[in-house]
This record gives structure tokens, C-alpha cells and sequence, in this order.
């Protein structure tokens, strides 16, 4: 059995560091994108706007009925030979499209859950005072969907940062893509995975502590 050759790994450690701005920032414009998306979605599916509720299922399903990989070529391989002005795309822009998008379906469903989760004296009250559904949206029931969701949309992120190393697939060069080039020069491809295995383990455990510091704040004030 071959021992683990640690100065490697050690050595690997801030050459990885220097891609996680990368790593976080796709992730991040990702998930703010899709947090406007998925809400959108969600009221949408409340209301359910007539016609327009017919494409937002058609569109949930199939981001949801899609592993993320084959969005991800289709964004960046398939659509640039139908659309010749996507050719201009980029393999970032296309991660955070496809990351936005698959995302946002699966989000749109936590939110509108949250959303009809809302005790239904709530909405009577919200009518009896004459808000408008648009006012009530705003002002009464998504404050409130809010605190309930929120603690899923973190665990969205968390799944958003680990998701990015599919990127790689499009020649993006984030951690897993530098990974991936350390270990074919240095053909240690175990410590080199392990590495990054560890890194991105370390970054979801940041985003879960400030995910309970989150579920505790917003609970505040149904603690007793």
C-alpha cells in the first residue's frame, strides 16, 4: 500500500484556494438569479395566471425531470448550434445558466409550499382589509414564507456550491477543473481528490453553521 504523500497535498492546498473565489462566485450570481426565478415560479403557481401556469409546470418539470449535467451541454454544446449568437457564450455563463435555471425549479416548489403553508386566516384577513393579491404578496404572506423556506434555500446553496464542479465539463478551470489538471501532471489523483473532497466539505460546514445562526434569528420571535 502507498503511503499518502502529504507535502503534495499540502503544497495542492493554495493552488486550490485561489479557484474557490471562482467556485463561490458562480454560485453565488446563481443562486441570486434563481431566488428572483424560483419566487416568480412560485407566485405564479399560487395564482396561477391562466395559460402562462401551463409553461411554468412545463418548465419545472422538465429542470426538475433533467440531471443538471445534460442542461449544462445543452447550454453550452446544444443551443450555439441553433442559436448562432449563443456562441459567444462562455463556459461560466453557461454553468451559471444552467445552475440558475435547474435550481430554480426545484426552489419554486419549497417557496410556493411555503407560500400556501401560510395559515389561510391570514389570507382572509389580507382580502377583508381590501390588499390587492400583489399588495398581500409583498406585505404579508411572503415575509412570513420567508422564515419558512429559508433554511431549504441554504440547503439549495449548499447543493449550488458542490454542483459547480460539474463545470469543469465545460472547461471551466473552478476547483474541481484545477483538481482535475494537478492530479493528470502529478498522476496522484487520489490525494489530489481528497484535497478538494476536504475543501468543499469545509465550505459546507461554514454555510450549515450560518445556516443554524439563520433558523435561530429568524425564529426569534416564536421562541418561547
Amino acid at each position: 500500500m502507498r503511503a499518502l504523500d502529504y507535502e503534495y497535498m499540502l503544497g495542492l492546498v493554495p493552488i486550490l484556494l485561489g479557484y474557490v473565489p471562482l467556485t463561490l462566485m458562480m454560485a453565488g450570481i446563481a443562486m441570486a438569479c434563481a431566488l428572483v426565478l424560483s419566487s416568480l415560479l412560485a407566485i405564479e403557481r399560487v395564482i396561477k395566471v391562466p395559460v402562462l401556469d401551463r409553461f411554468v409546470v412545463l418548465f419545472i418539470s422538465f429542470f426538475r425531470g433533467t440531471p443538471l449535467l445534460v442542461q449544462l451541454f445543452l447550454f453550452y454544446y446544444g443551443l450555439p448550434q441553433v442559436f448562432a449568437f449563443l456562441t459567444q457564450i462562455d463556459g461560466v455563463t453557461a454553468a451559471i445558466m444552467g445552475l440558475t435555471l435547474h435550481f430554480s425549479a426545484y426552489m419554486s416548489e419549497s417557496i410556493r409550499a411555503a407560500i400556501v403553508g401560510i395559515d389561510r386566516s391570514q389570507w382572509e384577513a389580507s382580502e377583508a382589509i381590501g390588499m390587492t393579491r400583489l399588495q398581500m404578496m409583498r406585505r404579508i404572506i411572503l415575509p412570513q414564507a420567508t422564515r419558512v423556506a429559508a433554511p431549504t434555500l441554504v440547503n439549495y446553496l449548499i447543493d449550488m456550491i458542490k454542483s459547480t464542479s460539474l463545470a469543469f465539463t465545460l472547461g471551466v478551470t473552478e476547483m474541481m477543473g484545477a483538481t482535475q489538471k494537478e492530479a493528470a501532471g502529478s498522476f496522484l489523483y487520489f490525494e489530489a481528490f481528497l484535497v478538494v473532497a476536504v475543501l468543499y466539505w469545509i465550505i459546507v460546514e461554514v454555510l450549515s453553521f450560518f445556516q443554524k445562526r439563520l433558523e435561530t434569528y429568524l425564529n426569534r420571535a416564536y421562541a418561547r
